[in-house]
């Protein structure tokens, strides 16, 4: 019996091999290039799962792949790129799945933040930029106000997000976004000011069910790049009771009936705000969190849910863990990645420290003011998400992410739009994606491993 994975995210493919193997199932990846998944795979013995390679964007031949699948069960699909694909693969095999209508609208923020306040659960609503953009300006201002943000209807790891805090911001931001590809349509939202945080929630028959809250502390403004998340955040037992009934009323009010959800949120003074709701088990090292701070291999949900099965953790008594804390570690210019220095010194400190690499020496880092930019994450734990904060960024400071000038003049080609937050392949129009091989079919075939040090994964 099978269970598939199309793509996955950086970290947690071997939780995953490892549920599916405790529920009798043999894991099935399906990749455009294995070498994503380097770091995971040195991990795992060589007959641990299946990987096959295939342009995964090709739902046709995705769909021939999976029909030659022996004693194919169920599908899972946890990044934000292939979401949509692997819905329509699971409608048409019949493989227990979400509605693809839902998972549609999860992908639309601005769909999403209209749907929400019809059913009053935000205070803003969105408005969309014209082509042209220009009559956006004085209805933006009028209805929406500043300050505002304009963002990417289906964009991913902070990428195409604009603060705009007056006029001046809002015509550089409009100017800026004119010459963009997005993946969806450009539209605009009210800003909502205060810490942010990511809940991570199982649902299942409608019901939901709050598993904690993630900090996310961020960069300075105006720029919305991620920096330090710990889990799980320590909320007095009412405010943490009351946030499980609004995520619940959220996910409701998209229609959001099954699965892991990661739901991005503001906590203003009056109240939490939807920033996005992502349908599917957190990013970057949420997962690994998740499995260590609440005792239990989250995994073995995400298997269940994908064989049509209520997931035993919607009612599991979990026994807990240490409290975790991470930090993306970014170089300080631009340039050819060569390495990290100080590595070295995270043995002696407290919260057993570990550095989880995503680039590989020799990969080119363009963009610091977004997640494309980290070249890893320095890990760490304690007795609460606070102490867990503290180790992981006095750990941090101790490591230094190198690179060197980028070469003169640099190639003629887009850059790369993928995030290793979420961990996203270029779009087939967007430029080359780095493959290990041609694009045909190795069904069964067992990758090879190289070592830790590889490229990095997809997901985050």
């Amino acid at each position: 019996m099978s269970v598939a994975c199309l793509e996955s995210l950086t970290f947690g493919l071997g939780h995953l091999v490892r549920a599916a193997d405790a529920l009798g199932e043999r894991l099935v990846l399906l990749t455009r290039d294995p070498s994503y998944y380097t770091y995971e795979l040195a991990r795992l013995p060589t007959d641990a799962l299946d990987v096959v390679e295939v342009d995964t964007f090709d739902v046709e031949r995705v769909a021939d792949v999976l029909r030659r699948t022996p004693d194919l069960r169920g599908l899972i699909s946890s990044t934000d790129t292939w979401t949509l694909v692997g819905a329509e693969l699971a409608e048409r095999l019949g493989l227990p799945g979400l509605d693809p209508a839902v998972l549609r609208l999860t992908r639309d923020k601005a769909a999403v933040r209209d749907r929400l306040y019809g059913a009053g659960l935000t205070r803003g609503r969105a408005h969309e930029v014209p082509e042209g953009r220009e009559p956006l300006r004085e209805p933006l201002l009028k209805e929406v106000g500043l300050p505002a943000v304009l963002k990417d209807t289906a964009g991913t790891g902070s990428q195409n997000v604009w603060l705009v805090r007056d006029e001046r911001e809002l015509d550089a931001a409009l100017a800026e976004s004119a010459g963009r590809e997005l993946k969806g349509r450009l539209f605009a939202e009210p800003y909502f000011g205060g810490p942010v945080y990511s809940a991570e929630t199982l649902t299942w028959a409608g019901r939901t069910r709050l598993l904690g809250v993630s900090s996310r502390l961020m960069s300075p403004e105006p720029y919305f790049r991620e920096e330090i998340t710990a889990f799980p955040v320590a909320f007095p037992e009412e405010r943490r009771a009351g946030l499980e009934r609004w995520l619940g009323d959220v996910l409701a009010a998209i229609g959001y009936t099954d699965r892991f959800a990661h739901v991005e949120f503001v906590l203003t003074a009056d109240g939490p705000e939807v920033v996005e709701v992502n349908p599917r088990i957190g990013g970057a090292l949420v997962g690994e969190g998740m499995c260590r701070a609440l005792g239990v291999n989250v995994y073995e949900a995400m298997v269940e849910a994908a064989l049509g099965h209520r997931p035993r953790l919607m009612d599991a008594d979990l026994p807990g863990g240490p409290a975790v804390a991470f930090v993306l570690g970014y170089p300080a210019e631009p340039g050819v990645f060569t390495g990290v220095a100080g590595l070295d010194r995270l043995a002696g400190m407290p919260g057993a420290p570990a550095w989880y690499p995503v680039r590989s020496v020799g990969d080119t880092v363009e963009h610091l003011a977004d997640s494309r930019g980290y070249a890893g994450i320095v890990y760490a734990e304690a007795e609460t998400a606070e102490l867990a904060t503290h180790r992981a960024v006095a750990a941090a400071n101790a490591v230094r992410v190198l690179t060197e000038p980028l070469p003169e003049p640099l190639p003629a080609q887009q850059p790369s739009t993928r995030s290793p937050s979420e961990g996203t392949y270029p779009q087939p129009d967007s430029g080359p994606a780095r493959r290990g091989a041609p694009a045909a079919e190795r069904t069964g075939q067992k990758a090879s491993a190289p070592g830790p040090a590889g490229r990095e994964a997809s997901g985050g």
